[in-house]
């Protein structure tokens, strides 16, 4: 495809979150302090998994990197769209609205595949207590970690350059607050039909057999389950309990938007909102609400600094 036409378009306007002047202010603050919250609360499970002698397990290698992902995921949208609430031209360079893409797709895919192998820890650790060590060695975990990251680069990649071979030539207005496949493909000035299956066989191929894995290895667990004293019975579904929610809470909209073949929903916005905004939030709160090790190396940690 001829690169004249792609550079033809050499910014995007986003047309952003809401159309009102009042609103936006509001706006600005949630998102801000949104923002501050994501950056916070996951950064203290990063500093407390790293300092804490006591959460030396993979559940917790695993979790804090998921903090790192969640970070870097919402960093990708979050400050840009709480900026644009102050202004009254939303736009983003083509360069920019390609790096968002690459981004968004790269940070999301990878915090899916770590969720993936949070299920499979959990599972060994529930239904194959013995091997438990021998299966999930620091070396192993490092490698699947390593691996998810591989994973969401190689998928992001396949996403932008699909997405850049387009042509842009008008009109350039984004119904999003955000560069996503979907929306880009509308703007496309050439039939999208082929890319648009591709986009959605890559994501939803993954997305659903991410979520086949999670939901297998979650009713084998509970099967399992049912040999398990109360009191193991009650400990394990304490740990599976958040990574359920958090799984749902990431999931459904994820599936909801990237399954679908592009379509002129402009809801997609507000869906996007759950897994780019409101689970980083709530990640760090799930797992340190529901897990007592996490609060009371929490609490060491608080005691040392305020000895120190």
């Amino acid at each position: 495809i001829n690169m004249e036409n792609v550079s033809r378009v050499k910014e995007f306007i986003l047309l952003g979150l809401s159309k009102n002047k009042g609103e936006d202010k509001i706006c600005f603050v949630v998102f801000f302090l949104f923002y501050m919250i994501i950056v916070a609360g996951n950064l203290l499970i990063v500093i407390t998994v790293i300092s804490s002698h006591y959460l030396n397990s993979p559940m917790y290698f695993f979790l804090r990197y998921l903090s790192i992902v969640d970070i870097c995921y919402s960093s990708v949208t979050v400050p840009k769209m709480t900026a644009d609430f102050l202004v009254e031209k939303k736009t983003i360079s083509f360069v920019g609205c390609i790096a968002q893409l690459f981004g968004v797709h790269f940070f999301g895919c990878t915090e899916i595949f770590i969720l993936t192998v949070m299920a499979y820890d959990r599972y060994i650790a529930i239904c194959r207590p013995l091997h438990y060590t021998m299966l999930v060695t620091r070396r192993v975990c490092g490698w699947m970690v390593f691996g998810s990251w591989v994973g969401g680069f190689v998928h992001s990649i396949v996403q932008t350059l699909l997405t850049t071979r387009l042509p842009f030539c008008g009109p350039n207005k984004i119904d999003h607050y955000f560069c996503d496949i979907h929306p880009l493909l509308q703007l496309a000035c050439t039939d999208t039909y082929f890319v648009g299956i591709i986009v959605v066989a890559n994501s939803g191929m993954i997305t659903l057999s991410c979520f086949f894995i999670l939901v297998l290895s979650y009713i084998v667990i509970l099967f399992s389950l049912r040999r398990h004293t109360s009191e193991g019975r009650r400990k394990a579904l304490s740990t599976c309990g958040s990574h359920i929610s958090v799984v749902i809470l990431f999931f459904g909209p994820c599936t909801f938007t990237y399954i679908r073949s592009s379509s002129k929903l402009s809801e997609d916005k507000w869906v996007a909102l759950f897994y780019t905004v409101i689970t980083p939030m709530l990640n760090p709160l799930i797992y340190t609400l529901r897990n007592e090790e996490v609060k009371s190396a929490m609490r060491k940690l608080w005691n040392r600094k305020v000895r120190s």
